[in-house]
């Protein structure tokens, strides 16, 4: 029994040390992305116009190389020619111009000018070459396809295709510049790769073949589809990158992924951890298809991972900002509020104030929003009304509380309502018996609430307020006698102006108890309306709002107080 139990033992331990080795090498990827000294060829100014509504104007494109210089990549692509004249044209010829460094743009270019029954026209200058030779620019990215789909290889040979691809190589440094950076993009691998992976490794072995002074500056290679998984796109990288290796050629290998099942940004770090050693992709996701794996989140995640060599060769504090700008330039839109790490929701606390290991906030020297939620902790919420409204005695612990009990009401109720905003949350205050500040009502009469349609039914109730103001023994002093302001606006919800509840309502809405309505008190409910139901019609809709959601649940809280006086 004895022995069994030791032979039971050593092999669960041979078993353990197995596992442990595996998951050793597993994680020795993680240490690539750590020490990775990534390559960051830039091509937001060429993807995230791909497949928009609206494409860049001239001046987007000349915001976007603006916004990719501030994060200090130096390597940008800037553009894809063709037969008619482009926005792209007249940028390179501007950039020129103005004596933008060469050595850092680059250009696609076919490397056909077309072909006739799948057979690639071998002879005439592609288009984009031509482009680059007449604009001055030399770094070429020739677009290569192994696919089925683009050429009859039963008739025209992949030895063929090499011998094309080495041609307009030899043409770029005789034409262009004989220390031109020259990239091959095998663009169609989640097509050919399935199918017909020898095709790509011909091309590669091909390649890395060639005299060293000759050899192309690097390899770069595309996911078009979103189709492939991780483990696949890191296979490709993988297996290119032997091949450059056992021909010591030390090019470049970049690569990128296109979005639409969820895999993009996993795809990216595997292909890095696999063999890639850089990036060629918009800052921000948005690009062909659903986008594409965003170069500021490939970036953020080597950071978190604690690479060092990417804080040294870019600026990537300005990463977030680059992304939102460039994603509003290109669509007149702020990116998804759930966007990881650009988005407006990336930074927030959710269900506490403790810190990660690595705070996206603290790493781009901002102010980490607290999500105010049922889920947000008492602490939060205090906090939240001291930073938004400056400190005061009714902001406790208790009346957080109170708050929350407020929230979790509401959603039995069926009532969806925000508590973020200043206006949300002061109404969640005033809901939950606290009493309005006037700092409270200066924030939220400063509100601008960017809606021509909202705007326009503010004014209409301004004018009603200016009529019954006329009727006042002072006018023109932005307030409305008790009176008044029940026949101008009180009386459909209220039976009469002497009842006790009217005059329930009458001190909720006086913030500063003075016997009289200010604009900027009745203010505070009208935006709050606006704000939580942006679809109101009309002006009829938005008082009955204000009042049946807003000013009655807060005339409820004056009666609370009376009663427990």
């Amino acid at each position: 029994m004895l022995k069994f139990l030791e032979n039971t033992w050593y092999s669960a331990k041979r078993l353990a040390d197995g596992y442990t080795q595996d998951v050793e090498r597993e994680t020795q990827k993680y240490q690539t992305l750590r020490d990775l000294d990534l390559f960051v060829l830039d091509n937001s100014i060429r993807e995230s116009t791909v497949g928009q509504l609206r494409g860049h104007t001239l001046e987007d494109k000349w915001k976007v190389f603006d916004e990719v210089r501030r994060c200090g990549f130096t390597n940008v692509i800037v553009a894809s020619f063709s037969h008619m004249t482009r926005v792209d044209d007249v940028f390179v010829k501007q950039l020129v111009e103005k004596g933008e460094d060469r050595n850092g743009l680059y250009a696609f270019s076919e490397i056909t000018k077309g072909a006739k029954n799948r057979i690639p026209n071998t002879e005439k200058i592609p288009v984009g070459l031509q482009k680059m030779q007449e604009t001055g620019l030399w770094n070429a990215i020739l677009e290569v396809d192994l696919s089925d789909g683009v050429y009859d290889f039963s008739k025209f040979t992949m030895d063929d295709l090499c011998a094309l691809v080495k041609k307009w190589i030899m043409w770029v440094y005789d034409n262009l510049h004989r220390d031109a950076k020259v990239l091959i993009n095998l663009r169609d691998m989640s097509d050919v790769m399935p199918v017909k992976p020898v095709r790509a490794f011909q091309l590669v072995k091909f390649l890395a073949e060639m005299p060293e002074d000759v050899r192309p500056f690097g390899l770069i290679f595309e996911e078009a589809t979103g189709l492939s998984v991780p483990e696949e796109c890191g296979n490709w990288a993988k297996y290119i990158r032997k091949i450059m290796d056992m021909n010591e050629w030390k090019g470049k290998l970049l690569v990128h992924i296109h979005e639409k099942y969820g895999y993009a940004d996993s795809s990216q770090l595997e292909s890095l951890m696999c063999g890639a050693d850089g990036t060629w992709g918009s800052i921000c996701i948005e690009g062909a298809a659903m986008g594409n794996a965003s170069t500021c989140v490939t970036m953020m995640n080597l950071i978190r991972l604690g690479n060092k060599k990417i804080l040294k060769s870019y600026n990537c504090s300005y990463l977030r900002k680059a992304a939102i700008n460039v994603t509003r330039i290109t669509t007149d839109r702020d990116p998804h509020l759930k966007q990881p790490v650009y988005g407006e929701r990336a930074l927030d606390f959710v269900l506490g104030l403790n810190k990660e290991d690595f705070d996206l906030a603290d790493f781009f020297g901002e102010k980490a929003p607290k999500r105010i939620t049922s889920l947000a902790s008492n602490e939060m919420i205090r906090l939240q009304l001291i930073e938004l409204y400056g400190d005061d005695p009714q902001f406790t612990l208790d009346q957080a509380h109170k708050m929350k009990e407020v929230m979790l009401e509401d959603l039995r109720n069926n009532r969806k309502e925000e508590y973020m905003s200043e206006v949300g949350l002061a109404l969640l205050f005033d809901r939950a018996g606290g009493k309005v500040t006037e700092k409270m009502r200066d924030v939220i009469e400063k509100m601008k609430l960017n809606n021509v349609h909202a705007e326009r039914m503010l004014s209409e109730v301004r004018e009603i307020w200016d009529t019954w103001d006329l009727k006042d023994e002072v006018q023109g002093d932005e307030m409305l006698q008790y009176d008044s302001f029940y026949n101008g606006f009180m009386a459909p919800y209220f039976a009469c102006y002497r009842c006790s509840d009217t005059r329930q309502a009458l001190q909720a809405i006086d913030m500063d108890a003075d016997g009289q309505v200010d604009w900027s008190e009745f203010l505070v409910y009208l935006k709050w309306a606006l704000h939580e139901y942006p679809n109101i019609k009309d002006t009829q809709e938005l008082l009955d709002i204000a009042f049946r959601k807003g000013l009655i649940p807060a005339m409820r809280d004056e009666l609370l107080k009376d009663k427990s006086c």
